[in-house]
């Protein structure tokens, strides 16, 4: 069974940020603001709702928060990221739309030959140079739609893994079809798909972490019916909520102990020790 799950990003509160947090996606592009989860902190995860659409998802989290969401109301410039059946998709959150974007969860491959911003790249057995104007995430592998430098959209693309492997030639866009033919090649025998076999599959809830992202494995649900996954997700939940308040020093919020704090939020969802916060720290010390 598949489950379908969003996360909810918002721009870290660092002065470096300020003219990304809450600005109009227009803006950002006539700046040439590249927007990345390497700006981002996430604030809420959660499964998607059966049938339901990130417009939805977007409506109900503006009427109301759950007590788990880490983060201020939804905003413009926070962003949702969904995992569908293994396609991950991101959408900007603007005044009064949901953008679609590409590139901003941060996967590092090794051999990629090709990211959403290549220009000028030469496919063998194909004339001229072609540019990257696409990006698709599917089980946590990154392809992209080709469209020749000289012709654009009015001649038809080609679909290549970030290797630069073709996947798929003569479509226009990642309509339904392409994807399922992005599928087959990433599910075929070993020797015509290299690339998918360095795939792991690995939890959305790693997503904060730029890791790879295929939807998490069903359970059986125990006595309370819920499953082994909503008990890991209610177990961190109860960590994170269970963390120190940040100290008060001559009159002024610790900055030092809220630093502490995401840094332990992170840890926590990332299965890693969380640092020491505060009065914690004086406590070790006097021991």
């Amino acid at each position: 069974m598949e489950i379908n799950q969003f996360a909810v990003y918002q721009v870290k509160e660092e002065p470096v940020y300020r003219e990304i947090q809450f600005s109009p996606y227009e803006k950002l592009m006539q700046k040439n603001i590249r927007i990345s989860s390497d700006s981002y902190v996430q604030a809420y995860i959660s499964r998607m709702l059966p049938g339901e659409s990130v417009v939805q998802v977007h409506e109900r989290l503006k009427r109301k928060l759950p007590k788990t969401f880490h983060g201020h109301s939804i905003s413009t410039s926070d962003v949702y990221v969904l995992n569908q059946d293994g396609v991950i998709s991101s959408f900007y959150v603007d005044k009064d739309r949901l953008v679609p974007i590409s590139g901003f969860i941060c996967l590092n491959t090794a051999n990629a030959r090709i990211s959403i911003d290549t220009v000028g790249y030469k496919i063998e057995g194909k004339g001229g140079t072609w540019v990257s104007c696409e990006e698709l995430l599917v089980e946590g592998r990154r392809f992209y739609l080709m469209q020749s430098e000289r012709y654009g959209s009015s001649a038809e693309g080609v679909v290549l893994a970030e290797d630069g492997t073709v996947v798929v030639d003569g479509y226009r866009d990642f309509d339904e079809k392409t994807t399922e033919q992005v599928r087959n090649f990433l599910h075929s025998p070993p020797e015509r798909k290299e690339i998918a076999a360095e795939a792991a599959p690995i939890s959305v809830k790693t997503l904060e972490a730029g890791s790879g992202l295929v939807p998490a494995e069903a359970s059986g649900e125990n006595q309370n019916g819920k499953t082994a996954e909503e008990q890991e997700m209610d177990e961190i939940e109860r960590r994170i909520n269970s963390l120190p308040e940040p100290r008060t020093i001559g009159g002024r919020i610790s900055v030092l102990d809220r630093l502490h704090i995401i840094q332990a939020r992170r840890a926590i969802r990332e299965g890693k020790k969380p640092p020491r916060i505060g009065a914690e720290q004086k406590g070790k010390r006097k021991k």
